[in-house]
């Protein structure tokens, strides 16, 4: 659901909050079976460094150097009640599809489209249409159908001999925690926000566990697995935390997950793509009916980010084989003051 920049947004809902989990679920392969083969050149990837995610894909991108073949738009931290929009651009349009509401590039193919309007998406810049919004396949395919247009060196994120478990314990993270903080945020009632509330920390303390032996996720490496969960941690104390009330302990008082966070912030390719300053401006903002003041906070401090985690001591490389990203393109970094790096 979206709201209104001029009106009172109602994301709360009645008892436990449930996800539309209904996506467009055409995908862009190399075969081309969906009427959308791979190509360089011909797809945007339109995304919001707030959304979560919308910054996996950011995330996967960059890992795997698809910028040259997968253009990118980015919309601002906030959102009236029809669409995301382009504000950064100027004249707030997208200089390549020519629009300022996403929701246009939704209508061009589905006039009559019922649901929200959401990031990330991919939309064909040759006809302004969406593809596909189904965030989840997205960066798997990323890693798949897009391998001829990867970078050298690009890490292997979803590599066939651990995906069975990388899936695994994807499900487990999305249910408990990638959703578990909006269960507890958007709980309409004690008894729905307490039952969030035991999952969610029931599952953070699963994975410090975890994670306490090994430096990631699955196997020795940075996997799909790890930008799934870095989204989530590098949002807890700027806004879940607080703002949804998930409130038993800071990230940085888990010193586990911490750690873990950190080593990944500072891993190209991951915290180049955090805006601290949209992150808190669009949950802030948007949700009013939960911040009805829309006061940003200016807190937390950012610089404790860049501090050393000694994550390197359990061994593992964080890119195995292949090689960090270079770094961002200039149009596309993160500005100074939103970020500590």
């Amino acid at each position: 659901m979206t709201t209104s920049k001029s009106e009172s947004g109602s994301y709360v809902e009645a008892g436990e909050f449930k996800r539309d989990t209904n996506y467009i679920e055409t995908r862009i392969t190399a075969d081309g079976r969906d009427g959308f083969p791979v190509e360089a050149g011909r797809y945007r990837l339109v995304a919001a460094r707030a959304c979560p995610w919308a910054n996996r894909t950011l995330i996967v991108r960059r890992l795997l150097g698809l910028e040259s073949a997968l253009s990118l738009g980015l919309c601002g931290p906030t959102h009236d009640k029809r669409s995301w929009t382009f504000d950064p651009d100027p004249g707030e349009v997208d200089p390549v599809l020519g629009i300022h509401f996403l929701r246009d590039a939704y209508l061009k193919r589905f006039p009559d489209y019922p649901r929200g309007i959401t990031v990330p998406a991919v939309v064909d810049e040759r006809t302004g249409a969406v593809v596909t919004n189904d965030y989840a396949q997205i960066t798997l395919d990323f890693s798949t159908e897009w391998a001829e247009f990867h970078r050298p060196g690009a890490p292997r994120l979803y590599p066939e001999d651990l995906r069975a478990e990388i899936d695994s314990v994807n499900r487990r993270v999305y249910t408990e925690v990638n959703n578990g903080v909006y269960r507890c945020g958007f709980a309409g009632d004690q008894a729905a926000y307490d039952a969030a509330y035991d999952r969610l920390f029931t599952a953070l303390d699963w994975l410090s566990e975890r994670l306490a032996g090994q430096r990631y996720l699955v196997g020795d490496t940075i996997t799909e697995a790890d930008v799934r969960l870095f989204t989530t941690l590098v949002r807890f104390d700027p806004v879940y935390h607080g703002h949804f009330k998930c409130n038993r302990d800071k990230l940085t008082e888990l010193p586990v997950l911490w750690a873990y966070a950190r080593d990944l912030f500072q891993t190209p390719g991951f915290g180049d793509t955090v805006d601290f300053t949209q992150i808190k401006q669009h949950y802030y903002i948007v949700h009013t009916d939960i911040n009805p003041t829309r006061i940003v906070p200016q807190g937390p401090e950012l610089a404790n980010w860049l501090t050393p985690h000694g994550r390197e001591a359990l061994g593992g490389k964080p890119f195995g084989d292949g090689t960090p990203p270079p770094p961002p393109l200039e149009a596309e970094r993160v500005p100074a003051g939103h970020t500590p790096l």
